[in-house]
C-alpha cells in the first residue's frame, strides 16, 4: 500500500468529511472522483484525490501504521 507522502489540512477535513458521509464506501469516493479529474486532464486534482484516498485507508485501518511516539 502506498501512504500519502503529504497532505494538507483541508484534505484531511475532506477525507473525514468522506468517511462520515459515505462509511465504508468513502474510498471508493475519493477514487471515483480522483477518476473523474483525470479524464478532465486535472492532474492535480486527480493527484490530491488519490492521496486523500489513500488517508482514508490509512484513518480506517484497525492498526497503527508508522512510528508511535
Amino acid at each position: 500500500m502506498h501512504l500519502p507522502l503529504y497532505v494538507e489540512n483541508r484534505d484531511v477535513f475532506e477525507a473525514e468529511k468522506l468517511i462520515s458521509n459515505y462509511g465504508l464506501e468513502a474510498s471508493l469516493e475519493a477514487a471515483e472522483r480522483a477518476e473523474k479529474s483525470r479524464n478532465l486532464g486535472n492532474h492535480i486534482s486527480f493527484a490530491r484525490w488519490r492521496q486523500i484516498e489513500r488517508l482514508i485507508i490509512m484513518l480506517s485501518g484497525k492498526t497503527t501504521i508508522g512510528t508511535i511516539h
